[in-house]
């Protein structure tokens, strides 16, 4: 009987809907629309520094020498003076756009500029000089932000350069319903020697050889001459490889599924030793002599359950054994200075643990700082170096169980 009533319920809403008023509603909306290029003419440009420009959307992080380096990908390099990094100086940006990531030796600086690898002389970083760009080092499907369209070649891809807030009108046709109300939105919308990288770094240098992370290959090139870059060849790893961490004679390969250990005490002959399997989740890592330590997350890209660090035993390369698992809540870029470890724990901001039992990490936390969706992080010579999602912090780290605030470079500065 309930089920009848039901029904009938049903049928007779869906018969008074025939009557109901078919309304025209028209709108303002503000929007972000999208500026568009090929990559032939963005190759065709020239690229020279610009005047300092807050940041927008930060990216990663390099340092070399005294200087700091914030990626941002839809506008390019931004460089500061960070010789005092109580005051770091603005000096410029470099329009490089789709860049992601950036190595540095001996004042040349490597970075992606969507597909094509350039070469930049930073001698003096005010004034950067591209030097050299080798054309499609990258496969057309590594960075799908941007990217338009990619089944052509190269020169006629098609990708957004910039946004562009516009007013727009628009209208639809509804079906009005008394008991139903409606508020006009009006929004906008956001379409976010050699030198240190985090540990979310896709490309390293070590001995004279630049690695790069392709979406599942290793890229191999000889910088003993810096200024002029020699591929040698390619490795070719499996889809999801995500971070290239160097250590003394190897080389880890974090990946959405696992860890993989390189020996490279023959640069340019790297000899695959082993592959640690987990569960399918980002993993930046870090390393000493005797372990390993990988975060992983879910979110973003990532598929996965797991938010967690994990510690590996790699006194045996070759056959790398779980130790240890401790919770966190969305963990990203680490780095660990002796016995002290610094996790970039996404919303949940900047934590610090004493590392030195491994079995203990997680219940021996020394600090947690509230900054923003913490991405990653260098411990440099002269601060601690933290990118988060409004800006780059730096801390004074002598005293590693106490991070002392020394400067913050965000949307409202550019010294």
């Amino acid at each position: 009987m309930r089920n009848l009533k039901t029904l009938g319920l049903f049928m007779l809403s869906t018969l008074l809907c025939l009557s109901c008023d078919k309304i025209k509603t028209e709108g303002e909306y503000l929007r972000k629309i999208p500026i568009y290029s090929t990559l032939g003419q963005q190759r065709k440009m020239n690229i020279e520094i610009q005047e300092p420009i807050e940041l927008d959307r930060t990216g990663k992080i390099y340092s070399y020498k005294d200087f700091l380096f914030i990626m941002e990908w839809q506008k390019g390099i931004h460089i500061y003076n960070n010789a005092n990094p109580s005051k770091p100086v603005a000096i410029g940006l470099l329009p490089v756009l789709g860049n992601m990531d950036i190595a540095v030796k001996d004042d040349v600086l490597y970075a992606d500029n969507y597909f094509d690898l350039l070469s930049f002389d930073i001698k003096d970083p005010s004034k950067p000089k591209l030097i050299d760009r080798q054309r499609d080092r990258f496969s057309l499907s590594s960075f799908a932000v941007g990217i338009v369209s990619n089944n052509v070649k190269s020169d006629e891809v098609k990708i957004i350069v910039d946004y562009k807030d516009s007013l727009v009108t628009e209208e639809y046709i509804r079906t009005y319903y008394p008991e139903q109300r409606e508020v006009m939105l009006h929004y906008s919308s956001s379409e976010s020697g050699s030198g240190t990288g985090g540990s979310m770094a896709r490309f390293t240098i070590a001995k004279d050889h630049l690695y790069l992370l392709d979406v599942k290959n290793l890229h191999l090139m000889d910088i003993s001459n810096p200024s002029k870059p020699r591929y040698l060849k390619d490795i070719e790893l499996f889809p999801g490889v995500e971070t290239l961490f160097p250590y003394k004679d190897k080389l880890f390969v974090g990946s959405t599924t696992g860890m993989v250990i390189f020996d490279i005490s023959n640069p340019s002959q790297p000899e695959k030793l082993s592959t640690y399997g987990h569960v399918r989740a980002c993993d930046p890592v870090v390393v000493d002599d005797n372990y390993a330590y990988v975060t992983l997350r879910t979110g973003s890209t990532c598929v996965g359950s797991n938010n967690q660090l994990e510690v590996i035993d790699i006194k045996d390369p070759k056959k790398p054994q779980f130790v240890s698992v401790h919770r966190m809540t969305n963990p990203h870029g680490l780095a660990l200075v002796g016995k002290y470890l610094y996790i970039c724990d996404g919303w949940d901001g900047l934590k610090s643990f004493e590392a030195d039992d491994v079995m203990k990490i997680g219940e021996r936390r020394l600090e947690h700082l509230k900054l923003g969706q913490a991405y990653d992080i260098i411990p440099g010579p002269k601060s601690l170096i933290v990118v988060h999602s409004a800006g780059v912090e730096q801390f004074d780290y002598s005293d590693p169980k106490k991070l002392k605030q020394l400067s913050s470079i965000n949307r409202s500065n550019l010294n």
